[in-house]
């Protein structure tokens, strides 16, 4: 959606609505295609290395993991004095409880094609849905913004504050038994840039591009 429309050109507080079921579209999405991720059995995202392994040990669902990771986490943005928005509430919220429901109505396959292809919807459906939600403009999700914290309060780049502690997260995940594979790496190498173009195609306003630029940060 090009910011040069008239529809566009709107303050985004007389936008809210929109901005709002965008937000929810995507959370929608992320939620989906983590789904797709844990069904395919062949890796998932590293922060889901960590949810899939808390789940295989506290038998909680993946997204009721996936639910109480992003309130803790919230939790380390107190002394970071970061303040959640309402897109940062629902991120929290939403991601986990969709993917709960989407998780039993994707069919198990025994396939490496089938498996691969579910990797490939789920890359596209998080893609798709990292565009909206960060389009919208509500607060970034509990993770990212505990990336962001961290690169401010240090003194070190997004790019290696996401690193440190995407694998940090990920060696415990594995410690804990989450799967590590073909997913993990499809994601780690190809979010990126899936993500920047589906910046441009929901962007809704120039502070959009600075959220574009943070993810090659």
């Amino acid at each position: 959606m090009s910011g040069s429309s008239p529809t566009a050109a709107r303050p985004l507080a007389e936008r809210f609505p929109e901005r709002l079921a965008r937000c929810v579209t995507g959370l929608a999405f992320f939620g989906i295609g983590i789904a797709f991720f844990i069904v395919s059995d062949i890796g998932v995202p590293p922060w889901d290395v960590f949810h899939q392994g808390v789940s295989s040990r506290s038998g909680l669902a993946v997204g009721t993991v996936i639910v109480i990771t992003g309130f803790a986490v919230l939790l380390l943005w107190i002394p970071l004095r970061l303040r959640p928005g309402i897109g940062t509430v629902l991120n929290a919220l939403q991601i986990g409880i969709v993917e709960n429901l989407a998780e039993p109505l994707i069919p198990e396959t025994s396939s490496i094609t089938g498996r691969a292809l579910y990797v490939g919807l789920g890359m596209l459906a998080i893609a798709a849905g990292s565009g909206l939600y960060i389009g919208a403009e509500l607060g970034p999700g509990p993770r990212d913004g505990l990336m962001v914290g961290l690169s401010v309060r240090c003194g070190i780049s997004v790019r290696l504050a996401r690193t440190v502690v995407e694998l940090a997260v990920l060696a415990v995940g594995v410690a804990l038994g989450g799967t590590v594979g073909f997913g993990t790496v499809v994601f780690a190498l190809g979010i990126g840039p899936l993500v920047q173009i589906t910046l441009r195609l929901f962007e809704m306003s120039s502070a959009t591009a600075t959220e574009r630029g943070a993810v090659d940060q």
